[in-house]
């Protein structure tokens, strides 16, 4: 069963979901995986920010992600994160995207059927399991070093593993990287805003704020990939085919909305995940 869920215009949180209920056939697996030692490589050769992720999953979705990572780079996509729920039983998503940003839904059908196949190979999950295929959305992950130099700008959640200066939690505008460092502008409370610099290898997670100015953004460059792309299909991440087809009703504070203007209405909508019988 493949069942796909979208919504019209940006929102947070995956963009596009496609799901397959895999049969009960698995064997258990050891649960402790050994995290691999890579965060003295954060930065290339050529001394700008490393595209490998910084982030690294624990226990059966750090062994997916090792196994499905070969492939996924195979097929022109890399990893985002690899996440592991007790909805619907169990349920496994995978955060794909290609290298400059995009997934369309004719991407996640194509990660879902190659890795589909990978997965009971390996037989790395007991029992039976629901997998999905999801794209970033705006509010995205960060989980490479390079993230934090391509958001540069826009706001950032970051968690530490344990606290700096008495704080593990942390918000503000992101100024980049330098030294293994995520840069970012914070108001701290009698000093102001503060621009600190929080070392990757302390990040525990880290994602961009839903923001006016981040969903501006985000239309931006899907107008800017849609144009260079001979076929319009519609992208991950909040972008869309037509970015020209919404009316985003933006404001100073409060809720942000996106609808169809009428010109935009006529396009094709897939339907979203019907409620369970």
């Amino acid at each position: 069963m493949i069942i796909s869920t979208s919504g019209s215009g940006p929102r947070p949180g995956p963009h596009f979901l496609f799901a397959i209920e895999h049969p009960g056939k698995m064997s258990a697996v050891n649960q402790t995986v050994s995290e691999r030692n890579h965060l003295s490589s954060m930065t290339s050769a050529s001394g700008s920010p490393s595209k490998e992720r910084f982030i690294r999953e624990q226990g059966l979705a750090a062994e997916v992600a090792r196994l499905i990572e070969p492939s996924l780079e195979g097929l022109g996509f890399r990893l985002v994160r690899v996440q592991t729920s007790g909805r619907d039983g169990l349920t496994l998503q995978i955060m794909a995207e290609r290298h400059d940003g995009t997934m369309t839904v004719k991407d996640c059908e194509t990660v879902s059927r190659n890795l589909s196949p990978v997965l009971d190979a390996a037989d790395v999950i007991e029992g039976s399991y629901h997998l999905e295929i999801s794209s970033p959305g705006i509010d995205r992950p960060l989980v490479r070093a390079s993230d934090f130099d391509d958001w540069a700008g826009y706001e950032a959640k970051i968690e530490l593993k344990e606290p700096v200066s008495g704080r593990k939690r942390f918000r503000g505008t992101i100024e980049g990287l330098a030294e293994e460092e995520a840069r970012i502008a914070c108001e701290i409370e009698g000093e102001g805003l503060v621009v600190l610099g929080l070392p990757l290898a302390l990040v525990d997670e880290a994602k961009l704020v839903l923001t006016d100015d981040l969903v501006r953004e985000a239309l931006r460059r899907a107008k800017r990939v849609r144009e260079g792309r001979p076929e319009a299909d519609e992208l991950g991440d909040g972008m869309i085919a037509d970015p020209d087809a919404l009316e985003v009703e933006v404001g100073e504070a409060g809720p942000r909305t996106a609808k169809p203007s009428p010109e935009g209405r006529g396009k094709k909508r897939r339907p979203s995940r019907p409620p369970p019988s």
